[in-house]
């Protein structure tokens, strides 16, 4: 994390210089038409809270970098998010459940335990029917980051067992332009009970 907090405001600029329309097309009818509850997790500068703010929806962003923490609740002061200091696996201090959870750039960042761990949470978080969307970075890590290439199979494997179904499964670019680097989305749905 420490890369993270030194490199804060640099890295606030770059992901709020995309435009989350763009940047999560392929996943966008994961987003509930209604108003409900979202959980961003590993919010960042918010980028993605806000806009899911935006639509209405009551967003808790879980950040554990307190820099990121400041900056999203400045630059996004006006949409209402409460912003939470917590982490994956076990986020321990988020309560109740979620129409969608959604975890941009986020996965890479767990080793193997913690991500099965990550994703029974996940699971237990997401109210019936609703979402979970998933992107994976891969390619090569930069330095001084704690990060991995987590295969698509793996992630899809894990939420299966969750009681996850895959309902989004897609390729994309590097909306920074970087060429060694490539994403997938991953959109699961929890399923609701007889």
């Amino acid at each position: 994390m420490r890369a993270y907090e030194e490199q804060a405001a640099d890295l606030a600029r770059g992901y709020e210089g995309l435009v989350f329309e763009e940047v999560h097309q392929l996943v966008l009818g994961l987003i509930p038409v209604k108003p409900g509850r979202v959980l961003d997790v590993g919010a960042g500068s918010g980028r993605d809270a806000a806009a899911l703010s935006r639509l209405g929806h009551r967003v808790v962003a879980v950040e554990p970098v307190a820099e990121f923490r400041a900056l999203g609740g400045l630059l996004h002061a006006a949409e209402g998010i409460v912003w939470v200091d917590d982490v994956l696996p076990t986020l321990a201090r988020v309560e109740g459940r979620f129409d969608l959870v959604w975890l941009s750039a986020v996965w890479m960042h767990l080793e193997q335990a913690e991500r099965a761990e990550a994703m029974r949470r996940l699971a237990e978080l997401v109210a019936p029917g609703g979402a979970v969307m998933v992107t994976l970075r891969h390619g090569p890590v930069p330095t001084g980051r704690h990060m991995f290439d987590v295969g698509d199979k793996e992630t899809i494997d894990l939420a299966r067992s969750c009681g996850l179904r895959v309902e989004i499964h897609e390729q994309d670019r590097d909306f920074m332009g970087r060429a060694e680097v490539q994403w997938s989305s991953l959109g699961f749905r929890k399923t609701l009970k007889p």
